[in-house]
Protein backbone atom coordinates (compact mmCIF):
# COMPACT_ATOMS: atom_id res chain seq x y z
CA UNK A 1 0.00 0.00 0.00
CA UNK A 2 1.44 3.35 -1.07
CA UNK A 3 0.85 6.76 0.48
CA UNK A 4 -0.66 8.23 -2.71
CA UNK A 5 -2.96 7.16 -5.56
CA UNK A 6 -4.90 8.92 -8.27
CA UNK A 7 -8.18 7.49 -6.97
CA UNK A 8 -9.23 5.60 -3.85
CA UNK A 9 -12.45 3.57 -4.02
CA UNK A 10 -13.99 2.69 -0.65
CA UNK A 11 -16.10 -0.46 -0.81
CA UNK A 12 -15.61 -3.50 -3.06
CA UNK A 13 -19.22 -4.28 -3.92
CA UNK A 14 -20.40 -4.11 -7.56
CA UNK A 15 -20.39 -0.29 -7.62
CA UNK A 16 -16.88 0.02 -6.21
CA UNK A 17 -15.32 -2.76 -8.25
CA UNK A 18 -16.76 -1.55 -11.57
CA UNK A 19 -15.65 2.01 -10.80
CA UNK A 20 -12.14 0.81 -9.95
CA UNK A 21 -11.95 -1.32 -13.10
CA UNK A 22 -13.17 1.55 -15.29
CA UNK A 23 -10.54 3.92 -13.90
CA UNK A 24 -7.67 1.43 -13.80
CA UNK A 25 -8.29 0.37 -17.40
CA UNK A 26 -7.43 3.94 -18.44
CA UNK A 27 -4.01 3.70 -16.80
CA UNK A 28 -4.73 5.55 -13.55
CA UNK A 29 -3.36 4.46 -10.18
CA UNK A 30 -6.28 3.06 -8.16
CA UNK A 31 -6.67 1.64 -4.67
CA UNK A 32 -9.82 -0.37 -3.92
CA UNK A 33 -10.36 -1.06 -0.22
CA UNK A 34 -12.87 -3.31 1.53
CA UNK A 35 -13.40 -3.34 5.28
CA UNK A 36 -14.35 -7.02 5.41
CA UNK A 37 -11.82 -9.81 5.09
CA UNK A 38 -13.75 -11.45 2.25
CA UNK A 39 -15.29 -9.61 -0.68
CA UNK A 40 -18.94 -10.54 -1.24
CA UNK A 41 -19.47 -11.98 2.23
CA UNK A 42 -21.81 -11.58 4.01
CA UNK A 43 -24.41 -11.34 1.25
CA UNK A 44 -27.13 -8.75 1.79
CA UNK A 45 -29.14 -9.28 -1.36
CA UNK A 46 -31.85 -11.46 -2.91
CA UNK A 47 -29.28 -12.00 -5.72
CA UNK A 48 -31.63 -11.44 -8.65
CA UNK A 49 -30.71 -9.37 -11.72
CA UNK A 50 -32.10 -8.89 -15.22
CA UNK A 51 -29.88 -10.84 -17.61
CA UNK A 52 -30.40 -8.49 -20.56
CA UNK A 53 -29.38 -5.47 -18.49
CA UNK A 54 -26.34 -7.14 -16.97
CA UNK A 55 -25.16 -8.35 -20.39
CA UNK A 56 -24.75 -4.71 -21.42
CA UNK A 57 -21.82 -4.46 -19.01
CA UNK A 58 -20.55 -7.96 -18.26
CA UNK A 59 -20.00 -11.25 -20.06
CA UNK A 60 -22.20 -13.78 -18.21
CA UNK A 61 -20.17 -16.46 -16.44
CA UNK A 62 -21.76 -19.76 -15.32
CA UNK A 63 -19.54 -19.64 -12.23
CA UNK A 64 -21.62 -16.83 -10.72
CA UNK A 65 -25.06 -17.80 -12.05
CA UNK A 66 -27.03 -20.05 -9.69
CA UNK A 67 -30.18 -20.14 -11.80
CA UNK A 68 -31.64 -18.68 -14.97
CA UNK A 69 -35.34 -17.95 -14.75
CA UNK A 70 -37.84 -17.00 -17.44
CA UNK A 71 -40.28 -14.89 -15.49
CA UNK A 72 -42.01 -14.17 -12.22
CA UNK A 73 -45.17 -15.17 -10.42
CA UNK A 74 -46.93 -12.69 -8.21
CA UNK A 75 -49.40 -13.96 -5.63
CA UNK A 76 -52.21 -11.67 -4.46
CA UNK A 77 -53.42 -11.84 -0.84
CA UNK A 78 -56.24 -14.22 -1.87
CA UNK A 79 -53.74 -16.58 -3.49
CA UNK A 80 -54.51 -15.68 -7.10
CA UNK A 81 -51.36 -15.95 -9.18
CA UNK A 82 -50.30 -13.59 -11.97
CA UNK A 83 -47.50 -14.85 -14.23
CA UNK A 84 -45.24 -12.37 -15.98
CA UNK A 85 -42.57 -12.83 -18.61
CA UNK A 86 -39.00 -11.71 -18.09
CA UNK A 87 -39.49 -8.42 -19.94
CA UNK A 88 -42.12 -7.25 -17.46
CA UNK A 89 -40.59 -8.73 -14.33
CA UNK A 90 -38.11 -5.91 -13.75
CA UNK A 91 -34.44 -5.52 -12.86
CA UNK A 92 -34.38 -8.42 -10.37
CA UNK A 93 -35.54 -11.25 -12.61
CA UNK A 94 -33.41 -13.17 -15.13
CA UNK A 95 -30.35 -14.51 -13.35
CA UNK A 96 -30.20 -15.53 -9.71
CA UNK A 97 -26.58 -14.89 -8.82
CA UNK A 98 -24.12 -16.40 -6.42
CA UNK A 99 -23.12 -13.02 -5.00
CA UNK A 100 -20.11 -14.29 -3.12
CA UNK A 101 -18.61 -15.43 -6.42
CA UNK A 102 -20.02 -12.55 -8.47
CA UNK A 103 -18.60 -9.79 -6.26
CA UNK A 104 -15.20 -11.44 -6.10
CA UNK A 105 -15.19 -11.84 -9.88
CA UNK A 106 -15.82 -8.11 -10.28
CA UNK A 107 -13.02 -7.30 -7.84
CA UNK A 108 -10.70 -9.62 -9.77
CA UNK A 109 -11.59 -7.79 -12.96
CA UNK A 110 -10.60 -4.52 -11.26
CA UNK A 111 -7.31 -6.08 -10.13
CA UNK A 112 -6.57 -7.41 -13.62
CA UNK A 113 -7.18 -3.92 -14.98
CA UNK A 114 -4.46 -2.62 -12.66
CA UNK A 115 -6.22 -1.63 -9.43
CA UNK A 116 -4.64 -2.53 -6.09
CA UNK A 117 -7.22 -4.36 -3.99
CA UNK A 118 -6.92 -4.52 -0.21
CA UNK A 119 -9.32 -6.31 2.12
CA UNK A 120 -9.64 -5.89 5.88
CA UNK A 121 -8.87 -2.22 5.29
CA UNK A 122 -11.33 0.14 6.95
CA UNK A 123 -11.81 3.82 6.14
CA UNK A 124 -11.84 5.77 9.40
CA UNK A 125 -12.08 9.30 8.03
CA UNK A 126 -11.37 11.63 5.14
CA UNK A 127 -8.43 13.93 4.55
CA UNK A 128 -9.77 17.40 3.74
CA UNK A 129 -7.76 20.45 2.70
CA UNK A 130 -9.21 23.84 1.73
CA UNK A 131 -12.68 22.37 1.20
CA UNK A 132 -11.45 19.49 -0.96
CA UNK A 133 -11.39 15.80 -0.10
CA UNK A 134 -7.73 14.86 -0.64
CA UNK A 135 -7.51 11.32 0.68
CA UNK A 136 -8.65 8.70 3.16
CA UNK A 137 -7.63 7.73 6.66
CA UNK A 138 -7.53 3.95 6.87
CA UNK A 139 -6.87 1.24 9.41
CA UNK A 140 -5.10 -1.90 8.25
CA UNK A 141 -3.95 -4.72 10.49
CA UNK A 142 -4.22 -2.54 13.58
CA UNK A 143 -2.20 0.33 12.13
CA UNK A 144 -3.46 3.70 10.90
CA UNK A 145 -2.46 5.31 7.61
CA UNK A 146 -3.19 8.56 5.77
CA UNK A 147 -3.39 7.96 2.02
CA UNK A 148 -3.56 10.88 -0.39
CA UNK A 149 -5.45 10.90 -3.69
CA UNK A 150 -7.14 13.22 -6.18
CA UNK A 151 -10.64 11.72 -5.95
CA UNK A 152 -12.32 9.48 -3.37
CA UNK A 153 -15.16 7.26 -4.60
CA UNK A 154 -17.57 6.35 -1.81
CA UNK A 155 -19.07 2.94 -2.58
CA UNK A 156 -19.50 1.96 1.05
CA UNK A 157 -23.14 0.92 0.99
CA UNK A 158 -26.27 2.01 2.78
CA UNK A 159 -24.39 3.10 5.91
CA UNK A 160 -22.02 5.29 3.83
CA UNK A 161 -19.79 7.15 6.24
CA UNK A 162 -17.83 8.58 3.32
CA UNK A 163 -20.80 10.69 2.25
CA UNK A 164 -21.49 11.98 5.75
CA UNK A 165 -17.82 12.80 6.37
CA UNK A 166 -17.87 14.90 3.20
CA UNK A 167 -20.92 16.85 4.39
CA UNK A 168 -23.47 15.17 2.08
CA UNK A 169 -26.88 14.54 3.63
CA UNK A 170 -27.55 10.83 3.10
CA UNK A 171 -30.27 10.64 5.76
CA UNK A 172 -33.01 8.11 5.04
CA UNK A 173 -36.39 9.27 6.28
CA UNK A 174 -38.87 6.91 7.98
CA UNK A 175 -40.43 4.67 5.37
CA UNK A 176 -37.45 5.12 3.07
CA UNK A 177 -35.53 2.21 4.58
CA UNK A 178 -36.60 -1.31 3.66
CA UNK A 179 -35.86 -3.78 6.47
CA UNK A 180 -34.96 -7.15 4.96
CA UNK A 181 -34.31 -10.68 6.13
CA UNK A 182 -33.58 -13.75 4.05
CA UNK A 183 -33.02 -17.48 4.47
CA UNK A 184 -31.21 -19.76 2.06
CA UNK A 185 -33.34 -22.91 2.28
CA UNK A 186 -32.56 -26.35 0.87
CA UNK A 187 -34.57 -29.56 0.43
CA UNK A 188 -37.64 -27.73 -0.84
CA UNK A 189 -39.87 -28.08 -3.88
CA UNK A 190 -39.43 -24.88 -5.87
CA UNK A 191 -40.05 -24.13 -9.56
CA UNK A 192 -36.58 -23.42 -11.03
CA UNK A 193 -38.00 -21.28 -13.86
CA UNK A 194 -39.76 -18.56 -11.87
CA UNK A 195 -39.09 -16.04 -9.14
CA UNK A 196 -42.09 -15.71 -6.83
CA UNK A 197 -43.44 -12.65 -5.03
CA UNK A 198 -46.12 -12.70 -2.32
CA UNK A 199 -48.25 -9.70 -1.35
CA UNK A 200 -50.66 -9.01 1.49
CA UNK A 201 -50.84 -7.35 4.87
CA UNK A 202 -50.78 -10.72 6.64
CA UNK A 203 -47.69 -11.83 4.71
CA UNK A 204 -45.63 -8.66 4.20
CA UNK A 205 -47.34 -5.40 5.22
CA UNK A 206 -45.92 -2.44 3.27
CA UNK A 207 -43.64 -4.73 1.35
CA UNK A 208 -43.38 -8.14 -0.25
CA UNK A 209 -41.97 -11.61 0.29
CA UNK A 210 -39.87 -13.38 -2.35
CA UNK A 211 -38.70 -16.84 -3.36
CA UNK A 212 -35.72 -16.87 -5.76
CA UNK A 213 -34.66 -20.36 -6.95
CA UNK A 214 -30.97 -21.20 -6.74
CA UNK A 215 -30.95 -24.68 -8.30
CA UNK A 216 -30.82 -28.16 -6.72
CA UNK A 217 -33.97 -27.63 -4.62
CA UNK A 218 -32.60 -24.46 -3.01
CA UNK A 219 -33.99 -20.94 -2.88
CA UNK A 220 -33.50 -17.55 -1.29
CA UNK A 221 -36.67 -16.92 0.70
CA UNK A 222 -36.84 -13.41 2.08
CA UNK A 223 -38.97 -10.47 3.06
CA UNK A 224 -38.65 -6.70 2.78
CA UNK A 225 -40.77 -4.26 4.77
CA UNK A 226 -41.00 -0.49 4.31
CA UNK A 227 -42.77 1.13 7.22
CA UNK A 228 -44.26 -0.07 10.47
CA UNK A 229 -44.97 -3.67 11.46
CA UNK A 230 -48.09 -5.05 13.14
CA UNK A 231 -48.03 -4.98 16.93
CA UNK A 232 -45.81 -7.64 18.51
CA UNK A 233 -44.46 -8.71 15.11
CA UNK A 234 -40.89 -8.62 13.84
CA UNK A 235 -39.61 -9.09 10.30
CA UNK A 236 -38.25 -12.51 11.28
CA UNK A 237 -41.64 -13.52 12.67
CA UNK A 238 -43.37 -12.79 9.36
CA UNK A 239 -40.71 -14.71 7.45
CA UNK A 240 -40.90 -17.66 9.83
CA UNK A 241 -44.69 -17.78 9.52
CA UNK A 242 -44.41 -18.06 5.74
CA UNK A 243 -41.60 -20.62 5.78
CA UNK A 244 -43.37 -22.89 8.28
CA UNK A 245 -46.48 -22.92 6.13
CA UNK A 246 -44.86 -23.09 2.67
CA UNK A 247 -41.72 -25.15 3.34
CA UNK A 248 -42.26 -27.04 6.62
CA UNK A 249 -39.56 -29.60 5.82
CA UNK A 250 -37.05 -27.14 4.41
CA UNK A 251 -33.64 -26.74 6.01
CA UNK A 252 -32.26 -23.24 6.62
CA UNK A 253 -28.55 -23.18 5.84
CA UNK A 254 -27.91 -19.43 5.83
CA UNK A 255 -29.47 -16.31 7.35
CA UNK A 256 -28.83 -12.74 6.23
CA UNK A 257 -30.41 -9.45 7.21
CA UNK A 258 -29.95 -5.76 6.63
CA UNK A 259 -31.44 -2.59 5.19
CA UNK A 260 -32.00 -1.45 1.62
CA UNK A 261 -32.46 2.23 0.70
CA UNK A 262 -35.91 2.61 -0.88
CA UNK A 263 -36.07 6.36 -0.48
CA UNK A 264 -35.45 7.60 -4.01
CA UNK A 265 -32.64 9.91 -5.03
CA UNK A 266 -30.78 12.24 -2.67
CA UNK A 267 -30.04 15.89 -3.31
CA UNK A 268 -26.40 15.48 -4.35
CA UNK A 269 -23.80 12.76 -4.80
CA UNK A 270 -20.64 14.77 -5.45
CA UNK A 271 -18.41 17.16 -3.53
CA UNK A 272 -14.97 18.62 -4.15
CA UNK A 273 -12.79 15.55 -4.74
CA UNK A 274 -15.55 13.05 -3.99
CA UNK A 275 -18.18 10.92 -5.77
CA UNK A 276 -20.78 8.56 -4.27
CA UNK A 277 -22.02 5.46 -6.12
CA UNK A 278 -24.41 2.56 -5.50
CA UNK A 279 -26.31 2.30 -2.23
CA UNK A 280 -24.10 5.05 -0.82
CA UNK A 281 -25.72 7.33 -3.43
CA UNK A 282 -29.20 5.82 -2.81
CA UNK A 283 -29.32 4.45 -6.36
CA UNK A 284 -31.31 1.29 -5.63
CA UNK A 285 -34.81 0.86 -7.05
CA UNK A 286 -37.40 2.03 -4.44
CA UNK A 287 -40.09 -0.37 -5.68
CA UNK A 288 -38.15 -3.63 -5.91
CA UNK A 289 -35.16 -2.81 -3.71
CA UNK A 290 -32.88 -4.06 -6.49
CA UNK A 291 -29.56 -2.27 -6.74
CA UNK A 292 -27.03 -4.48 -8.54
CA UNK A 293 -27.61 -3.22 -12.06
CA UNK A 294 -27.92 0.44 -11.07
CA UNK A 295 -24.70 0.16 -9.07
CA UNK A 296 -22.79 -1.27 -12.02
CA UNK A 297 -24.23 1.33 -14.37
CA UNK A 298 -23.44 4.23 -12.03
CA UNK A 299 -19.97 2.82 -11.33
CA UNK A 300 -19.06 2.94 -14.99
CA UNK A 301 -20.35 6.51 -15.30
CA UNK A 302 -18.42 7.55 -12.17
CA UNK A 303 -15.21 5.95 -13.42
CA UNK A 304 -15.35 7.68 -16.79
CA UNK A 305 -16.04 11.09 -15.24
CA UNK A 306 -13.28 10.59 -12.65
CA UNK A 307 -10.76 9.80 -15.39
CA UNK A 308 -11.75 12.91 -17.29
CA UNK A 309 -11.54 15.07 -14.14
CA UNK A 310 -8.01 13.93 -13.32
CA UNK A 311 -6.82 14.42 -16.89
CA UNK A 312 -8.27 17.94 -16.79
CA UNK A 313 -6.76 18.45 -13.32
CA UNK A 314 -10.12 19.65 -12.09
CA UNK A 315 -11.73 17.59 -9.33
CA UNK A 316 -14.08 20.30 -8.16
CA UNK A 317 -17.72 19.57 -7.41
CA UNK A 318 -18.57 21.78 -10.36
CA UNK A 319 -16.66 19.57 -12.80
CA UNK A 320 -17.86 16.34 -11.15
CA UNK A 321 -21.41 17.52 -11.79
CA UNK A 322 -21.05 15.73 -15.11
CA UNK A 323 -21.44 12.46 -13.16
CA UNK A 324 -24.43 13.89 -11.33
CA UNK A 325 -26.13 14.92 -14.55
CA UNK A 326 -25.43 11.65 -16.36
CA UNK A 327 -26.54 9.22 -13.71
CA UNK A 328 -29.69 11.20 -12.96
CA UNK A 329 -30.56 11.33 -16.66
CA UNK A 330 -29.86 7.64 -17.25
CA UNK A 331 -30.73 6.03 -13.90
CA UNK A 332 -32.47 8.68 -11.82
CA UNK A 333 -35.57 8.78 -14.01
CA UNK A 334 -36.21 5.10 -13.40
CA UNK A 335 -35.68 5.55 -9.66
CA UNK A 336 -38.06 8.52 -9.47
CA UNK A 337 -40.70 6.64 -11.48
CA UNK A 338 -40.40 3.59 -9.21
CA UNK A 339 -40.77 5.77 -6.13
CA UNK A 340 -44.03 7.21 -7.47
CA UNK A 341 -45.45 3.76 -8.20
CA UNK A 342 -44.21 2.38 -4.86
CA UNK A 343 -45.87 5.14 -2.83
CA UNK A 344 -49.19 4.59 -4.62
CA UNK A 345 -49.28 0.83 -4.35
CA UNK A 346 -48.23 0.80 -0.71
CA UNK A 347 -51.52 2.57 -0.01
CA UNK A 348 -53.58 -0.31 -1.44
CA UNK A 349 -55.24 -2.76 0.94
CA UNK A 350 -55.65 -6.49 0.39
CA UNK A 351 -59.02 -6.12 -1.34
CA UNK A 352 -57.52 -3.59 -3.75
CA UNK A 353 -54.66 -5.93 -4.65
CA UNK A 354 -57.05 -8.85 -5.11
CA UNK A 355 -59.10 -6.72 -7.51
CA UNK A 356 -55.99 -5.85 -9.49
CA UNK A 357 -55.01 -9.52 -9.76
CA UNK A 358 -58.52 -10.39 -10.97
CA UNK A 359 -58.30 -7.75 -13.70
CA UNK A 360 -55.14 -9.34 -15.11
CA UNK A 361 -56.56 -12.84 -15.37
CA UNK A 362 -57.05 -12.78 -19.15
CA UNK A 363 -54.15 -10.52 -20.06
CA UNK A 364 -51.01 -11.75 -21.85
CA UNK A 365 -48.19 -10.65 -19.55
CA UNK A 366 -45.35 -12.32 -21.42
CA UNK A 367 -44.90 -9.44 -23.87
CA UNK A 368 -46.47 -6.42 -22.15
CA UNK A 369 -44.13 -3.77 -20.77
CA UNK A 370 -44.51 -2.07 -17.38
CA UNK A 371 -46.35 1.01 -18.62
CA UNK A 372 -48.67 -1.20 -20.65
CA UNK A 373 -49.45 -3.16 -17.51
CA UNK A 374 -50.26 -0.06 -15.47
CA UNK A 375 -52.40 1.25 -18.32
CA UNK A 376 -54.34 -2.04 -18.47
CA UNK A 377 -54.91 -1.88 -14.72
CA UNK A 378 -56.16 1.66 -15.04
CA UNK A 379 -58.70 0.78 -17.73
CA UNK A 380 -59.93 -2.29 -15.85
CA UNK A 381 -60.30 -0.56 -12.50
CA UNK A 382 -61.32 3.01 -13.23
CA UNK A 383 -62.88 3.65 -9.86
CA UNK A 384 -60.17 1.95 -7.79
CA UNK A 385 -57.27 3.49 -9.68
CA UNK A 386 -58.75 6.86 -10.58
CA UNK A 387 -56.02 8.65 -8.72
CA UNK A 388 -53.46 6.89 -10.89
CA UNK A 389 -54.04 9.83 -13.22
CA UNK A 390 -51.62 11.78 -11.07
CA UNK A 391 -49.12 8.93 -11.31
CA UNK A 392 -49.29 8.95 -15.09
CA UNK A 393 -48.84 12.70 -15.14
CA UNK A 394 -45.83 12.48 -12.83
CA UNK A 395 -44.36 9.66 -14.92
CA UNK A 396 -44.93 11.70 -18.05
CA UNK A 397 -43.09 14.65 -16.50
CA UNK A 398 -40.14 12.40 -15.62
CA UNK A 399 -39.96 10.31 -18.79
CA UNK A 400 -41.66 12.53 -21.39
CA UNK A 401 -44.20 9.78 -22.18
CA UNK A 402 -47.45 10.59 -23.99
CA UNK A 403 -50.54 9.64 -21.98
CA UNK A 404 -53.08 11.94 -23.63
CA UNK A 405 -55.76 9.20 -23.50
CA UNK A 406 -55.87 9.47 -19.70
CA UNK A 407 -58.16 12.50 -19.79
CA UNK A 408 -60.65 10.65 -22.02
CA UNK A 409 -61.38 8.00 -19.37
CA UNK A 410 -64.47 8.58 -17.25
Amino acid sequence: MKDRYDIIVVGAGPAGSVTAKTVASKGLDVLLIEKRQQIGDPVRCAEGVNKKYIANFLQPDPAWISAEVKGSRIYAPNGKMVEMGEELSGVEVGYVLERKIFDRALAMEAARAGAQVMVKTRATGLLINNGYVTGVKVQYMGKNYDIQCDIVIGADGIESKIGRWAGIDTTIKPGGLCSCMQYLITDIDVDPDFCEFYLGTHIAPSGYLWVFPKGKNKANVGIGISGFLPKNKRVIDLLDDFVKKKYPKGKIIEIIYGGVPACGTIERTVSNGLILVGDAARQSDPLSGGGIFNSIWAGEIAGKVAVKAIKRRDVSAEFLQEYERKWRAEIGKNIDTSLIVKNRFLSLNDDDMNTLADSLENMDLKTTNLLGLVWALFKSNKKLLWDLRSIFKDIKDINDVDFDDINSIN
